[in-house]
Parts: structure tokens; sequence; C-alpha cells
């Protein structure tokens, strides 16, 4: 499993609906300059560079140097730590349900 350093991180970092807005808005693209991100939303030039500092420094995304412009694009292992921590908890309700199941079976 992830360290909780790691999922604190992506959880932290996708909490900020402009920043997740953002994230979506690169996964629905597949790759994107910054520049298309700024046209594309309420936010200025320098607001969409913060985010995406954060987003990079989370590990979900990775840019792509072409010139002048700079791409952004989703980190294939980005969201890796939040599916572990998810999957945990999967596992965890899964057995609770079952045990459930097995109890109220067992009371008919």
């Amino acid at each position: 499993m992830a360290s909780a350093i790691q999922i604190t991180s992506v959880m932290k970092t996708l909490a900020d609906p402009t920043r997740r807005a953002m994230f979506e808005r690169i996964a629905r693209e597949g790759e994107i300059a910054a520049t298309g991100l700024v046209r594309g939303s309420k936010v200025s030039q320098p607001a969409v560079s913060q985010h995406l500092r954060a987003l990079r420094d989370a590990g979900l995304v990775i840019e792509r140097r072409d010139g002048r412009h700079i791409h952004y694009r989703v980190a294939p292992k980005g969201l890796g730590p939040l599916f572990d921590w998810l999957g945990h908890y999967q596992n965890f309700w899964q057995e609770r349900f079952e045990n459930l199941e097995r109890l109220l079976k067992g009371s008919e």
C-alpha cells in the first residue's frame, strides 16, 4: 500500500475544486498546453501555474516542453496511491457485508 504521505498528497491536491476540474480537463483532453487551460477557464495564468505545480508535485500530471509551450498530461501512476487506499477499504467493507449477510441468513 502507498505511504500515508503519498495518499495525503493526492487527496489534498484533488480536494481543491478548481484543481480537480483542471485535472479532469487534462484527462479528457489527453494532453493540453498550459495556455489552453488558461483560455478555457475563468482562472488567471498565475493561478493556473500554481495549480499545475501542485498537480505535478503530487505526481498527478507530467509535462512535456515544446519550445516555449509546456503541455500537460495525466501521469499514469498518479492516482495509484488513492486506488490502493480505496482498495483496502473495499476489501474491508466487502468482508463486513458478507459477515452481515451470514448473520441475517442464520437468524431466519
